[in-house]
């Protein structure tokens, strides 16, 4: 399966999955879909066609899919417990709702022995070690929540999406021609051994251009200077800032008008020892009730109308240096802010900035130019005998491949292991067609007669090992190979089907009471 790709491949897995998935976790606390006229739109995670998906099911999906990766001890970082995995279990769910839709448009119908069959393999409707019919009946009751009539006809819903699954699946048909072309990628195989010379290697080597030298710069590339200034336009557009210090007395979300009233007259009373000559940070270090500026006194640094709520940005901005704010009531409570330095906006035109990026653009240009000409000096050494691992050893000796490329300072042999023909990318560097090519058009090891440009650097490759596709080896993995090529047809009919039921379809999602489930668990 070396050819496959491997997100294709988890998602046809997946994709099998909740076909079924409903058969085997349609348990305590779900009811299934309900009717087209249940729930109205408040308690449903989504409307498919016109069909809701109960909250409820996500949230029990949801919760079952997060226990899972706990009770696993799998790490689950809070974005992706917040974000990711909502996503995914709601495409899940709504995948399977269309490909239960489809199941019906199509005419297909699990029978009754397929149902009962699934329904008696189900142990929480077993006794003694069998399927019991008031067992049945009694999980369904107690614990599912539902009905027999529709605990069956979702449970048949969801076999019917099976089958338009395999429906789907059922015309992937492979030629031997498609077999004979994936085992000629599959099986050129090449592994690599390579150094990056990256500009930003070399920019502390790059000393700063005399005048003369950026004059002449800017004027031979005055339209990349122009081009750098359009595209970085927001580092020079500066809005109005004010350099602050605050002083807070907390009030509870709840608190009553005389609480408010207390806290109006405590702020109001540190007012009138920094305006009678206290000195304010002196002040908020022993009186701010904000732990996050205590220890500095109450240091708010460089903000802007946009960090700071409507009625806080408007007292603020309305003072002038040194100018002390009467209270101000936010929802955390009453603030006493002094304005220590003001900054009007700024939007600084080219003709101010063009000095600073031809700069910028000049070091950015020399520090590539050595780049370049220490990757040509590593090549030809590498020509005259000594390998990359003997020129760039490890910075860090035992340090992941793959830490040290993300890290590394200096060029260093990165070895790539084995990959196939069957792309343009090289492991580590993603796609580099040029280098991809010469390494496959290698008859066996050696080293890559040329220096490759590779986004802002430059690579110098060695051929470590090459083999090269046989009669004998394809007749002993053509059945595996005819399968590999098979499944791979089937994941991209299926995701070619979901698409466009995808885009024919119409799906909206409830994404505020999602959140509400997600921000609960």
């Amino acid at each position: 399966m070396d050819g496959m790709n491997a997100r294709k491949v988890l998602s046809l897995v997946g994709i099998i999955a909740i076909a079924v998935v409903f058969a085997l976790q349609f348990g305590p606390g779900s009811s299934g879909f309900g009717a087209a006229t249940g729930p109205a739109l408040p308690s449903a995670a989504a409307v498919v066609n016109g069909k809701e998906i109960p909250l409820r099911d996500f949230s029990r999906f949801y919760a079952g899919q997060l226990n899972s990766l706990r009770n696993r001890g799998v790490p689950i970082p809070e974005s992706y417990a917040r974000q990711s995995l909502p996503s995914q279990v709601m495409d899940q769910l709504v995948t399977r709702e269309l490909l239960s839709q489809a199941a019906e448009r199509h005419g297909i119908v699990p029978s009754d022995d397929e149902l009962r069959k699934l329904i008696h393999e189900n142990v929480d409707f077993h006794k003694d070690g069998q399927f019991n019919f008031e067992q049945y009946k009694r999980a369904l009751r107690d614990y599912y929540r539902t009905t027999e009539p529709k605990y069956e006809e979702e449970l048949r819903r969801q076999l019917a999406a099976q089958k338009m699954l395999q429906v789907v699946n059922s015309g992937a048909v492979v030629s031997d021609d498609e077999v004979r072309a994936r085992f000629e990628k599959d099986a050129n195989q090449a592994k690599v051994v390579f150094a990056r010379f990256l500009p930003t290697m070399y920019a502390a080597q790059v000393p700063a251009p005399t005048p003369a030298q950026l004059e002449e710069f800017r004027k031979a590339n005055a339209e990349q200077v122009s081009s750098y200034f359009e595209t970085n336009r927001f580092m020079y557009q500066q809005a109005e800032r004010a350099k602050a210090r605050q002083i807070l007395v907390k009030l509870a979300p709840d608190a009553t008008a005389q609480q408010k009233a207390d806290a109006k007259a405590r702020a109001e009373a540190i007012r009138q020892e920094i305006t009678g000559g206290k000195d304010f940070a002196t002040v908020a270090r022993e009186r701010t009730e904000d732990p996050g500026t205590k220890a500095s006194g109450g240091d708010l640094g460089w903000v802007e109308r946009g960090s700071l709520e409507p009625t806080l940005a408007e007292a603020v901005f309305a003072l002038a240096p040194n100018g002390v704010s009467e209270p101000i009531e936010t929802k955390l409570g009453w603030h006493v802010v002094r304005v220590e330095e003001k900054q009007a906006a700024s939007d600084k035109k080219l003709d101010e900035v063009a000095p600073e990026i031809a700069t910028t653009l000049y070091k950015q240009q020399k520090a590539k130019d050595l780049a370049k000409v220490a990757a040509e000096k590593a090549l030809a050494s590498v020509k005259g005998g000594q390998t990359l691992q003997q020129l760039f050893p490890p910075e860090k000796d035992g340090q992941p491949a793959l830490q040290r490329f993300e890290t590394e300072t200096r060029p260093e042999a990165v070895e790539t292991g084995s990959f196939t023909a069957g792309g343009e990318s090289v492991p580590y560097l993603g796609l580099a067609p040029a280098l991809s090519t010469a390494a496959f058009a290698a008859p066996g090891p050696q080293v890559l007669d040329q220096v490759f440009p590779l986004n802002e650097g430059f690579v110098v490759a060695q051929v470590t090992e090459r083999v090269k596709p046989t009669e004998e080896t394809f007749t002993q993995k053509k059945d595996e190979l005819r399968e590999q090529t098979r499944r791979a047809k089937q994941i991209e009919m299926t995701e070619s089907f979901l698409k466009a039921l995808r885009e024919t379809g119409t799906v909206v999602e409830n994404n505020e009471a999602i959140q509400s489930i997600v921000g609960s668990s």
